[in-house]
């Protein structure tokens, strides 16, 4: 058995690099919108459902996949999931787990850079006296890359990302939670407050606080029969915590053989579901609403978070004086800021533990080298956004993938590996008694809604492919320019899906080249 050269320092360190890793951009950014576009306060009930019958599953199956690996010296997927059966085919099953983290943390880091130059931006007073569609210009002339600013933000993230990882779990990843997820809630508390305390007439704001929760909560019980909401409700957990990307595993196998993971897991995923439910949904919404209306949110809303997070806010903190706009401002960028890195840090891990396990590569050389790696995928998503590279990665990487792995893993825990031994896994250890309900939930019903999404999915996945959308475009235009300019997006989608064809193909022959290296020199496979 290898000897772990990492672990945990303490146990509310680990739990919160977990929650973490959970609690991310799209907590305070996605979940509000999908609400808002699902069904108001409809929306809870499949959402509930699919954290119950998929989330809560997915959350004790992954740790203690992780926790069975990480006690045979594997910390990454590829092995850590070829350690519970024999078949080569399961450690190319894992390479999803590294490939998502890379992929996704492409992106991911851009987007999480946005929100350090957006909290120096509101120090420096740079929305100030600002319009509107000011603020949203600002927003645009950014990501067209008007100036050499969103470079420069984004290489400090991933240098601060990079550092952090170098620093290795407990000197670096634990320290970052421990100080970002407590930030993050008290940001997070101070704007839910001013957000529901808001008074119509007051600083400008036409309606109250809490005619947005009233909107955001307001069930509409007819959409609960819509496959599309309970699509979107199983995505939204998905991508909320974490699951079926390979980041659980990975923290999870530096936990010892005998520690609990049944009652971490729990504390985890409820933590980021206070955060998501509670808080996530105090503050966009009902400050929007209350300084905006209805029909305008609901306009806002149709093109996701990004536009009322990024383009909206800053301008509607300025009417609450300078002083608190500037607090606010530092509040709501910082928290995002907090919910992202927590979050990036946890794509780096399973990276490095794969180049260490297999490479003996160390902590630092690791880290650099995922820096590295990110920057050269990252640079198309920063150079083309307006092409749409960005969505693209998003799409395949942080949807699709998660999708396909976390079906083939619970395949494996529940029907190959055995659902006897797996519940021996979760089990052992446990600081609960886990409900012995969710034998049957993991063995039977978790693969069957993870087959009904991944089936639910395929219409709109063929139509990605095959570039449905921009072809219809096409055909329905008579200017040529437009036309050269669907043509020429097409083209940068395309390279950017063989791009990440390739990243996947790379990985998996690197996981190969160890699996052979593991065979010459002995060690355990």
């Amino acid at each position: 058995m290898t000897q772990k050269a990492e672990s945990w320092g303490s146990r509310i360190g680990l739990i919160l690099a977990m929650a973490g890793n959970a609690v991310g951009l799209g907590n305070f950014l996605r979940f509000p919108v999908q609400a808002v576009q699902n069904g108001g306060g409809a929306f809870i009930i499949p959402y509930l459902v699919c954290f119950l019958l998929m989330g809560i599953p997915l959350l004790f199956v992954e740790w203690s996949t992780g926790r069975f690996g990480g006690n045979r010296g594997h910390h990454s997927t590829p092995f850590i999931v070829g350690s519970m059966d024999k078949k080569a085919f399961w450690k190319y099953v894992g390479v999803f787990g590294i490939f998502t983290n890379v992929a996704v943390a492409a992106y991911y880091c851009y987007l999480e850079s946005w929100t350090l130059s957006w909290v120096w931006h509101s120090i420096a007073g740079s929305f100030s006296g600002q319009s509107q569609d000011q603020v949203a210009a600002f927003f645009g002339n950014y990501v067209s890359l008007t100036t050499a600013e969103p470079f420069i933000f984004w290489i400090i993230c991933l240098l601060l990302n990079t550092w952090i990882l170098s620093k290795g779990l407990s000197g670096g990843v634990e320290k970052v939670a421990k100080i970002g997820m407590p930030l993050l809630i008290i940001f997070g508390v101070f704007l839910a407050y001013k957000a529901i305390t808001l008074k119509a007439g007051e600083d400008g704001a036409i309606f109250s606080g809490f005619e947005g929760l009233n909107f955001l909560w307001t069930p509409q019980f007819d959409t609960i029969w819509s496959a599309k909401v309970w699509l979107a409700a199983a995505g939204q957990i998905f991508f909320t915590l974490s699951v079926g990307m390979g980041s659980i595993q990975c923290y999870a196998s530096y936990v010892k053989s005998k520690d609990d993971i049944a009652l971490n897991a729990m504390s985890a995923g409820w933590m980021n579901e206070f955060v998501e439910v509670v808080l996530g949904s105090s503050i966009l919404i009902p400050i929007a609403v209350g300084y905006l209306g209805v029909d305008k949110v609901v306009e806002l809303t149709s093109s996701g978070g990004l536009g009322l997070g990024f383009k909206t806010l800053p301008y509607l903190f300025q009417q609450w004086g300078p002083v608190l706009a500037v607090v606010a401002g530092v509040a709501w960028f910082g928290l995002l800021f907090f919910a992202g890195i927590t979050s990036s840090l946890a794509m780096g891990t399973p990276v490095m533990g794969f180049l260490k396990d297999e490479f003996g590569w160390s902590t630092r050389k690791g880290a650099y080298t995922f820096g590295l790696i990110v920057f050269l995928l990252g640079l198309p998503t920063v150079l083309f956004f307006n092409y749409g590279v960005f969505d693209e990665y998003d799409y395949w990487a942080g949807t699709v993938s998660l999708v396909v792995f976390a079906l083939f893993e619970i395949i494996l825990f529940a029907w190959v590996f055995g659902m006897k031994k797996g519940w021996k896994e979760i089990t052992d250890g446990a600081d609960i008694k886990v409900p012995t309900i969710y034998k049957f939930i993991i063995k039977f019903v978790t693969p069957l809604f993870l087959g009904a999404v991944f089936i639910g999915s395929l219409p709109e996945i063929w139509d990605k492919m095959t570039n449905k959308v921009l072809y219809e475009k096409i055909a329905a235009s008579t200017d040529a320019t437009v036309i050269a300019s669907l043509n020429e997006q097409m083209w940068y989608l395309n390279v950017s899906r063989i791009g990440l064809l390739l990243l996947w193909i790379a990985i998996a022959y690197l996981v190969y080249v160890a699996y052979k290296k593991r065979i010459k020199e002995g060690r355990f496979i």
